[in-house]
């Protein structure tokens, strides 16, 4: 199959390509074969800048510009000059801070707020975006008044305010085809974001994932480099203006960052912030196919990305964040980090790395690190190991940027044009743009006997747990950093699914009834169900395979039974990916891929029912951007490969004109389905997939947990987020009563084999605070009544306090404990009391450890 963008595309327009390269990025069947084994030759992993694209940056010099610029760094300081190339996060860092440190730049990451609140309100934003400018304005101690610029993550809309638009995420975008929709959806974010004060936001993503299994897969537009570039290059001039006119990067507009630089869609085994071990021409035709779009539409900054090359980090990657990027395609903005990303280079720590710097990293983002890294930093330049041309680089093109936002003659962000019209947030006008973009994302795979599209004027249940669930519908990067945590109240300018329902079904004379399990009053003439994955991001939404929740989340069990009480169902699935749904797909009449549709669910009652004329109001729109698997390992099965055969191909999408009859699919997922996943039952901060975390109070209460900062009602545990060498990468648990912290299977565990051997229960802790002699246990479930418990408090004590370690607990012990180590419902607990603090970053099965529980003596 060859996919063409069209030779008139705009985002296309001017490019200096060469003919090898604009083959090799526009027309994916003259790529390489996408997954294909790297060349096993000397060369695999060197870079060849000659050959790479030479887009053409098209912002001009203006000498008066570079006049100013060259003139204020003059006077400034080693100190002034590394505060604009460290950024830190509100979450450590004050107004104070800035105005003693000088600091350039600001971010809120995905779980930093104003007050500490993921619901805080947008006056409370924007007077926070004041107090900062205010900070970096005040030369009352000396320092020079330049402007501080707020980066936020404006992932789908201004997804982190109360109120705000909430677009369909990129998979969904994807979908549409649409590239003129994906400006004005950037225009819009833009707005909403500098009504809160922002100027920045880290957008667009332009990865081009190759394994659907990656937590992230669904912040790329489409596995096709060239559908990802047709997108890019509009949606930069969306958020910043189109270069040249006399909008661009006014203050209806905010600086893009086009994200993550390179490879991160690429990863072996689909693992976030992995090694992309691919030849450097599939590096430079799939994975870099935005960036020359996006750089000639004048981007401003570009993020590096957390994975490696060939095992090189690329926050230290010199040959691509310079010699490529910035000699080759002429990238005239500023290199920004990711999330203290500098301390995963080689002989770095998050507080000291010039050798980020000296690669091409001019901004670097130290959310919490911030302090040491510029102290570490001044010392670098000083005494030479940071070179001052390299510094006065990077400060050049940051200062660049300011400039050209006009920012040095802005007043406060609450006194610039849009600063503070909390009534653009959710406004009708962008709410209906959002309402369109999902309607036109919408993907129909089944439409049996053509049930769709309804008549609403009938008996309408919809079921399931997403048919009411504006996490479910929104996704990750939606007010926290997961997604999750929230409440319906938060999002006061939205509808759910069964909002949109409700509404046309009782306008136009019928009934509509909601039941998440399927049980109803009377029975209905057709069941709507929606379901799908939980929200998730980045490195949390990782997955081994294919399988929808492991092939146990009682989905497919409610449109059974449904089914079997001869209803007809239209299932609605959510999702940020495509997943193996074979039986879903067999079990329902009808099956919509709906993606992460955002704040309108009115979007798909438009499309799955009928006018009030019994006309199609709209019809299906959707194209496929991801290949839809056939079985559940073909997870990195994309188009243009030679041995491409999904279950539903690149482009596929079915409109009510197509006959929508489909033949029973295989239900052979290529898998074990039952196969036992207890690795790893923690990771990063989350429960894995088929496990829930949960937290048991003095009182007794029990409380599953689905944020990453929450107490029991008592306050005997305190639950918060804490930084390891990724953000929020563990979870601290703080006792002021007796409690408990459990891992709760949700099927049972065969563990017989693991215990019969010198097996291991490893959690990666650290001790933070432990009172002598204080009594822990760890304890396995098997059921009621059944179970074992170790004492584990000595085992702690023997820990380095304050330092991560691996503490193991033999299986064999538990067993010889009471745990019936075939049917373990409950793979992990710890119970603690008053005074224990303690961290934890992994719980798994394995054989390296620390500090090993002893057994008690028979």
């Amino acid at each position: 199959m060859k996919t063409r963008l069209p030779h008139h595309h705009p985002s296309l327009h001017g490019l200096r390509l060469k003919p090898l390269v604009l083959c090799a990025t526009l027309v994916l069947a003259c790529a390489p074969t996408v997954g294909a084994a790297p060349a096993s030759n000397a060369s695999a992993g060197q870079i060849h800048p000659a050959q790479w694209p030479q887009p053409s940056w098209p912002l001009a010099t203006d000498p008066a510009v570079e006049r100013r610029i060259a003139e204020l760094m003059a006077t400034m300081t080693v100190e002034e000059k590394v505060g604009q190339i460290v950024q830190g996060d509100i979450g450590s860092i004050t107004p104070e801070d800035v105005r003693r440190y000088r600091l350039g730049s600001i971010l809120a990451g995905g779980g930093s707020d104003p007050g500490g609140r993921y619901n805080a309100a947008p006056a409370e934003w924007l007077a926070l975006a004041d107090a900062f400018w205010e900070a970096s304005m005040d030369t009352s101690g000396g320092g020079k008044a330049i402007p501080i610029i707020w980066g936020i993550d404006a992932m789908h809309g201004q997804s982190n305010v109360v109120g705000a638009t909430l677009f369909p995420h990129n998979v969904g975008l994807g979908a549409t085809r649409n590239p003129e929709l994906l400006r004005e959806i950037a225009r819009i974010t833009a707005a909403e974001t500098r009504t809160t004060g922002m100027e920045w936001t880290f957008a667009p993503t332009v990865a081009v994932p190759q394994d659907d299994r990656w937590g992230r897969a669904y912040e790329g537009y489409s596995e096709d480099p060239a559908l990802v570039a047709s997108f890019a290059g509009v949606f930069v001039e969306g958020l910043q203006g189109k270069a040249g006119a006399p909008d661009f990067l006014d203050d209806h507009h905010v600086m893009t960052t086009v994200k993550h630089f390179l490879g991160d869609g690429g990863t072996t085994s689909g693992k976030d912030q992995g090694d992309t071990i691919v030849s450097e021409a599939q590096l430079r035709d799939i994975h870099a196919a935005g960036y020359v779009p996006a750089i000639a539409a004048g981007a401003q900054s570009v993020m590096a990305s957390f994975n490696s090359f060939h095992g090189e980090k690329m926050h230290g990657h010199k040959p691509l964040l310079t010699d490529v990027l910035k000699d080759r395609m002429n990238f005239g903005g500023f290199v920004v980090g990711d999330w203290n990303g500098h301390g995963q280079v080689k002989g770095c720590s998050n507080t000291d790395c010039a050798q980020t710097f000296i690669a091409g990293m001019d901004m670097a983002m130290a959310p919490d690190s911030w302090k040491g890294l510029y102290e570490s930093t001044v010392k670098h330049v000083k005494d030479g190991s940071l070179p001052m041309a390299r510094l006065d680089d990077a400060v050049h093109r940051i200062l660049l940027a300011k400039f050209r936002m006009g920012l040095f003659e802005k007043p406060k962000p609450s006194a610039r044009a849009l600063g503070g019209k909390f009534e653009l947030l959710g406004s009708p006008e962008h709410r209906a743009v959002a309402r369109q973009a999902v309607r036109e994302s919408l993907v129909l795979l089944k439409n049996q006997h053509g049930i769709l599209p309804l008549a609403p004027k009938q008996r309408v249940l919809v079921a399931g747990d997403g048919a009411d669930n504006m996490t479910k519908q929104t996704g990750g990067w939606t007010l926290t950093w997961q997604g999750d945590g929230t409440r319906r109240e938060d999002f006061p300018n939205a509808d759910t699914i069964w909002n949109g329902m409700k509404a046309q079904v009782e306008a136009a004379g019928g009934s509509a009834e909601l039941s998440v399990t399927g049980a109803y009053k009377s029975k209905p003439d057709v069941a709507v169900v929606v379901f799908g994955e939980d929200p998730y991001a980045e490195f949390q939404g990782d997955l081994p395979d294919l399988m929808f929740k492991g092939g146990r989340s009682g989905d497919l069990e409610l449109i059974n039974k449904l089914k079997a009480e001869g209803i007809p169902v239209v299932a609605v699935f959510l999702s940020g990916r495509p997943l193996w749904m074979n039986r879903e797909i067999n079990a329902a009449d009808a099956f919509v891929a709906a993606w992460l549709p955002g704040s309108e669910g009115g979007g798909i009652a438009d499309v799955l029912l009928r006018g009030p004329e019994g006309n199609v109001q709209h019809d299906f729109h959707g194209k496929l951007s991801f290949s839809w698997p056939r079985r559940a390992d073909q997870y990195a099965n994309n188009v243009g490969q030679a041995d491409y055969n999904p279950q539903f191909a690149f482009g596929h999408g079915l409109t009510y004109k197509d006959d929508g009859n489909l033949a029973a699919l295989s239900e052979e997922p290529g898998i074990d389905p039952n196969a036992s996943r207890t690795s790893t039952w923690f990771d990063r901060g989350a429960a894995t997939t088929g496990l829930t975390l949960r937290l048991t109070a003095a009182d007794g209460e029990k409380m599953d947990v689905v944020h990453p900062n929450v107490a029991t009602s008592d306050g005997s545990i305190t639950m918060t987020a804490v930084n390891t060498d990724v953000q929020e990468g563990a979870r601290q648990f703080t006792f002021k009563g007796q409690g408990t912290v459990e891992l709760r299977s949700n099927m049972p565990l065969d563990l017989t084999r693991e215990t019969n051997g010198d097996v291991f229960a490893i959690a990666d802790v650290r001790i933070d605070e432990l009172p002598a002699n204080a009594k822990v246990d760890y304890l396995a479930g098997c059921g009621e009544g059944c179970g074992g418990e170790l004492p584990i408090g000595p085992a702690l004590a023997r820990l380095p306090h304050g330092e991560w370690a691996r503490i193991g607990v033999p299986l064999k012990c538990l067993r010889d404990a009471g745990l019936d180590s075939g049917k373990v419902s409950i793979p992990f607990a710890f119970r603690g009391g008053a005074g224990l603090r303690i961290s934890l970053a992994k719980v798994s099965i394995g054989t390296d450890y620390d500090q090993k529980v002893d057994c008690p003596s028979p």
